[in-house]
């Protein structure tokens, strides 16, 4: 059976004090191993940024890909390998900046693969930046007069868009949130997790005080999960307090390689019918 110990890595965290990441991190190494997970049995794919410093301080096979782009890389090895549960982490930035179209089109497509959002309001690693979260009117170091532009709702945003699981959490409460990766693994389909957290160095408009004051379970409220329509309702901005936990999720939903009627009788996975083919005679047709 894993543990954690499995999970392991020598390389010592560098995140700043009081930063969410820590509480992500030990998350998603408690939801594998209680989902039987060892090392070799998943795929970690991290984005550019805070989040990614993860990468190697987890003991698995991580990826990292371009900024804004780790989206399709999951996507990718998803399709490759039906049997490997994936896993992608990313920044607001990154996602809603640069890899805004991976966001719609992976949800378009329902690609098999659970997205575990760092929700910060702000660009870490580049020191304290406005992203499309980020609240109107708010400095940054990159809008001293204060942000101009509207604010994204993200998980407005995925709701919109037909994402067939969409949850939030808060890093405050990691027993839920170890609950709500398990889910998204659990889901065949695009699972979208959206973590808000607190980004000490840069943010202090929405400091953890601040989110832990104004969370709750919709557990608490018995929510029904299918109500697409109660779902927005939860997620918009002008609500006083803020929903947590599994706030939509699509019944009977299909995953994109299930939904290719042609492919129903095949067992096995993409990456197996990968084969070499000599393209001499090919080349000798041009000659």
């Amino acid at each position: 059976m894993p543990t954690i110990q499995d999970f392991q890595s020598p390389i010592t965290p560098t995140w700043c004090p009081g930063c969410g990441d820590f509480a992500i991190w030990t998350a998603i190494k408690q939801a594998l191993v209680q989902e039987g997970f060892g090392p070799m049995d998943v795929a970690l794919c991290f984005d550019i940024g805070c989040n990614s410093n993860m990468a190697d301080k987890i003991n698995a096979y991580v990826f990292k890909g371009l900024h804004g782009r780790v989206i399709p890389l999951a996507s990718g090895i998803s399709l490759a390998n039906k049997n490997l549960p994936v896993i992608a982490i990313a920044g607001d930035g990154g996602t809603f900046d640069e890899g805004m179209h991976h966001f719609i089109h992976a949800i378009r497509s329902d690609y098999n693969i659970t997205l575990i959002l760092h929700n910060n309001c702000d660009f870490g690693l580049t020191t304290g930046q406005a992203t499309p979260t980020t609240p109107i009117g708010q400095k940054m170091n990159s809008t001293p007069f204060g942000v101009v532009e509207s604010r994204l709702n993200p998980t407005q945003l995925a709701l919109t868009l037909g994402a067939s699981f969409v949850a939030k959490a808060f890093t405050g409460n990691v027993t839920q949130l170890i609950s709500l990766i398990r889910d998204g693994i659990q889901h065949k389909g695009f699972s979208y997790i959206e973590v808000l957290q607190h980004c000490p160095t840069y943010n202090n408009f929405q400091d953890h005080k601040w989110i832990a004051e104004r969370v709750y379970d919709v557990k608490t409220n018995n929510h029904d999960t299918s109500d697409l329509q109660k779902a927005m309702s939860l997620a918009d901005y002008s609500q006083e307090k803020i929903a947590t936990g599994i706030l939509f999720k699509a019944p009977n939903s299909k995953d994109y390689l299930n939904k290719l009627d042609y492919r129903k009788d095949y067992k096995g996975n993409l990456k197996d019918e990968v084969k070499k083919y000599s393209i001499k005679e090919l080349a000798h047709s041009f000659t």
